[in-house]
């Protein structure tokens, strides 16, 4: 590839980071919208990350996404911060300016958008959501919950305190009503949930997971009307969603969040907002199938 000098800049750090997707869904965009850019996988060691970072802004680079496992000392090293970034302690995007890095967040505006794109207008309104998880992806969807009006969020964890960690440190600063507990008390809340969030990174390839056997909770205990999201998109169809399918519950994948969080790095990176459309995602689950 033959990057002029005079286009703009950006890309994804992440150890590992040859498991991103990232690339090709920002390069499809550069390619829709004519942009004269480039978008590349950058793997950087979590000790290097301060030089690293340096040496991109000096390199011309308008900033970068951040994955695992750099996202809260991405967080760490800014001087301002969006809010959404300073509700979650950790970044997704940094921006680079003369004065050094801004920090922001957008796991919960995608993970938002994809679950009003499957459930409608009225998204969560007045919903009880039962969470999986209790790292920075489960932060993350407890602030999308409550920007879709959600009316309480349990959080279950395979360590019940670090589930009631999260929702003490959340807890003043979200206007929704929060729990934690752990997954023993699964069948008590189950049956008044209308969506159930896995948001831990069990079964994920390519990022160092574990393959994930079986579901965590058994979706027998959903009532007919939920809705399950798993927020891992590669595979495709986790085993929870299998076993949701199989009951006849809507499924929700982690391919939507993936697409809509990139929306707004993208548009901060190259000047344009970009659209999500079918073509975009039946690339990238084309892309996806072909993984080993």
């Amino acid at each position: 590839m033959i990057v002029p000098g005079t286009s703009r800049l950006g890309g994804v750090i992440g150890w590992p980071v040859a498991h991103s997707l990232s690339p090709r869904l920002h390069g499809h965009w550069l390619a829709e919208y004519g942009i004269d850019g480039a978008y590349v996988p950058l793997p950087v060691r979590p000790f290097a990350l301060g030089s690293a970072l340096e040496g991109l802004r000096d390199a011309g680079f308008r900033g970068v996404n951040v994955t695992v496992p750099h996202k809260e000392a991405a967080y760490a090293v800014a001087g301002i911060c969006d809010q959404a970034a300073g509700l979650l302690g950790a970044a997704n995007l940094l921006l680079f300016g003369d004065g050094g890095f801004e920090a922001r967040n957008s796991d919960a505006e995608g993970l938002a958008a994809s679950l009003m794109a499957e459930l409608g207008a009225k998204g969560l309104d007045g919903a009880n959501v039962v969470l999986l998880g209790a790292g920075g992806a489960a932060r993350a969807a407890i602030l999308a919950c409550a920007s879709l009006k959600a009316n309480a969020v349990c959080v279950l964890n395979r360590s019940p305190r670090r589930a009631a960690i999260l929702v003490e440190a959340l807890r003043p600063r979200i206007n929704i009503a929060l729990a934690s507990g752990g997954l023993d008390e699964w069948p008590r809340v189950a049956a008044d949930a209308l969506l159930l969030i896995h948001a831990t990174p069990a079964g994920m390839k390519g990022a160092g997971a574990a393959p994930a056997a079986a579901p965590l909770v058994d979706v027998a205990a959903l009532p007919a009307a939920a809705a399950v999201c798993d927020l891992v998109y590669n595979p495709l169809e986790t085993p929870l969603l299998t076993a949701a399918r199989a009951r006849g519950l809507a499924i929700i994948d982690g391919l939507g969040m993936l697409l809509h969080q990139a929306a707004p790095a993208f548009e901060a990176l190259y000047g344009v907002r970009p659209r999500v459309t079918l073509a975009l995602r039946a690339e990238l689950e084309s892309v996806l199938r072909d993984k080993p």
